[in-house]
């Protein structure tokens, strides 16, 4: 009985490439062409190239052992998971070298692109000329207040639970304009008085 049903599981496993193999090829009544499996569907039989197929590493979970942390159930993004850099961590507005007219009085918003969400253990800071500017917080929104005259570079740093800075922005170049007293059309020009 063994036998027979080896027999017969080696026969058909020898039949199944065969007739996995064989697609046929028509054209349906809209003029699209149709690739079957289907012989009773009429068309002409096409011969494919057998697949090239390359067989995946095992993978091995880590063990708590191995790894020196104890095993978590926790999901990424998750507080007291280990770090893993975001996908995306840059300053969306304001744009490179944008120059703040006189009117906005030194003042900018500054928002930032955080993808996936900044974890809850994650803080940011506010860099501006290389100095803190805005302590850490658990924000993506910044503003800027009453810059002086002139090209700053501003950079935002991404700290983790511990505080230490684990990611940093492009530096972005801003320009700003501030009226001056010693323009001949400020009415606080010292020369007008």
């Amino acid at each position: 009985m063994h036998k027979v049903v080896m027999t017969l599981a080696l026969g058909l496993a020898m039949s199944l490439p065969a007739v996995a193999q064989t697609i046929y090829r028509t054209t349906d009544s809209q003029g699209n062409v149709v690739f079957t499996d289907d012989p009773g569907r009429g068309g002409e039989a096409v011969e494919l190239d057998p697949l090239t197929v390359v067989p995946s590493r095992p993978v091995q979970p880590l063990s708590s052992a191995s790894s020196g942390r104890p095993e978590s159930t926790t999901r990424y993004g998750e507080p007291g998971q280990p770090f893993m850099p975001y996908d995306v961590f840059a300053i969306a507005s304001p744009e490179q070298q944008t120059t703040l007219p006189t009117g906005a009085a030194g003042n900018v918003q500054v928002q930032l692109a955080i993808r996936p969400d900044l974890r809850d253990d994650h803080r940011v800071r506010l860099l501006v000329d290389g100095q803190v500017s805005q302590s850490a917080m658990h924000t993506d929104t910044f503003l800027l207040s009453n810059l002086n005259r002139g090209e700053h570079r501003v950079q935002a740093e991404l700290l983790d639970a511990s505080g230490a800075v684990r990611h940093r922005t492009s530096p972005l170049t801003l320009y700003v304009q501030r009226a001056s007293v010693n323009l001949p059309s400020n009415p606080n020009n010292p020369a007008n008085h």
